[in-house]
C-alpha cells in the first residue's frame, strides 16, 4: 500500500505572506505545500509601493519572481486550486481541495488573505487599486496634492482626514449622508481646510480605473483625481472559521507575537491578521511566522527523539 504523505506544513495563500514562509520552510528542509486559487486581492493595482528594492514594480511581477525562487527549493511544492474544507486530525490536519483532493500536514498556516466587500456604487469596483485606494502609505505619493475625498463617517472619516491630510492640501470628507462627526471634530477639520460633503454619492465616473469625478443623488458632479475607502471585508478562506480560530471584533484572525493562532498547530501571517494591507508587511510576517513553525517542529522532534 502506498505510503500517504504528510507534509511539515500545509500553506493556504500563495502570495507575498505565504511565499515567504515557504522560503523559510524551505531553507529549513521543510516539506511544504503551497496550496494557492491564483485570485491575488492586489490583482488590478497596477504598482506596488513602499517595499524597498521593489518601489513602483507591478505586484504580479513580484510575486513571480518569488514564486519563482520558492520553488527552486525542493522540498516545497505548489498546487494551484482552491482550499474549501479543513479538519483536525491526531496529530496534525487534513486539508480538501476544491478538486476533491486530500493533503495531511503537521502544521498549517493561512496566509489567505482577505476578500473586500464592494459596495453598491458603479465605478468603485473598477477603479479599486488603482485610484480607489485604501492606504496612503501605498499609494498616497503617487497622488499627492491633488484633490483627493475619503468616502466614510463617524469616527473612521475623522482618524482618515488627520492622516491623509499630510498628502494633501484638498481634501474633502463625502459622509454618505447626515454627518455623525462630533462638534469639536467638524471644527478640527474645518480649522485644517477639510471639507465636509454630505451628499450621498451614487456613483464613480472613471477612465480606465482612473476617477475623473463622482456624482450625487440630486445629480450635482465633482470632479476628483483619488478616493479613500475603507472597505468591509470577510475572510477569503473559511477553513479557520470550521476549524474554531478565534477572530476579533473587526474579523481578523487573532495571532499571537509568533503568529500562532488560537487552534495549536494553526498559524497565520499576512492581510488576514492585520489591518495594514502591504507587500513588506506580509513578507516580514510570512518570514516570521515560517521561522517559528520550524522552530516549534523542531522541539517537537528533539523531544521525540530516542
Amino acid at each position: 500500500m502506498e505510503q500517504i504523505k504528510i507534509y511539515d506544513t500545509i500553506i493556504i495563500g500563495g502570495s507575498y505572506a505565504g511565499l515567504s514562509a515557504a522560503m523559510a520552510l524551505g531553507r529549513s528542509l521543510r516539506q511544504v505545500l503551497i496550496i494557492d486559487s491564483g485570485q491575488p486581492c492586489n490583482a488590478q493595482t497596477p504598482h506596488s509601493h513602499n517595499f524597498i528594492t521593489q518601489d513602483g514594480v507591478a505586484p504580479g511581477i513580484i510575486a513571480g519572481k518569488a514564486r519563482a525562487q520558492v520553488l527552486a527549493y525542493d522540498s516545497i511544492s505548489f498546487y494551484e486550486g482552491l482550499a474549501l474544507n479543513g479538519r483536525q486530525l491526531d496529530g496534525g490536519f487534513e486539508i480538501e481541495t476544491d478538486k476533491g483532493e486530500r493533503f495531511k500536514t503537521k502544521k498549517l498556516l493561512f496566509a489567505s488573505g482577505i476578500r473586500d466587500l464592494m459596495p453598491d456604487i458603479p465605478g468603485i469596483k473598477e477603479c479599486w487599486g488603482i485610484s480607489v485606494i485604501h492606504c496612503p502609505y501605498c499609494h498616497g505619493y503617487e497622488v499627492r496634492n491633488q484633490k483627493t475625498g475619503i468616502l466614510a463617517s463617524g469616527e473612521v472619516a475623522f482618524e482618515m482626514g488627520k492622516l491623509i491630510s499630510n498628502w494633501t492640501f484638498d481634501l474633502t470628507l463625502y459622509t454618505q449622508g447626515e454627518s455623525s462627526l462630533k462638534t469639536e471634530q467638524v471644527t478640527a477639520l474645518k480649522n485644517k481646510g477639510i471639507l465636509i460633503n454630505e451628499k450621498q454619492v451614487v456613483e464613480v465616473s472613471h477612465d480606465q480605473g482612473q476617477i475623473k469625478g463622482i456624482e450625487f443623488r440630486d445629480g450635482s458632479k465633482e470632479s476628483l483625481n483619488a478616493l479613500y475607502v475603507r472597505l468591509p471585508f470577510e475572510q477569503k478562506c473559511q477553513i479557520p472559521n470550521q476549524l474554531g480560530c478565534e477572530v476579533d471584533e473587526q474579523g481578523y484572525l487573532v495571532v499571537n507575537r509568533m503568529q500562532k493562532t488560537s487552534l495549536d498547530g494553526v498559524y497565520a501571517c499576512g492581510d488576514c491578521t492585520s489591518p495594514f494591507r502591504s507587500v513588506a508587511n506580509a513578507v516580514q510576517s510570512g518570514s516570521f511566522a515560517g521561522a517559528v513553525i520550524n522552530k516549534d517542529l523542531i522541539e517537537e522532534e528533539f523531544l521525540s527523539r530516542k
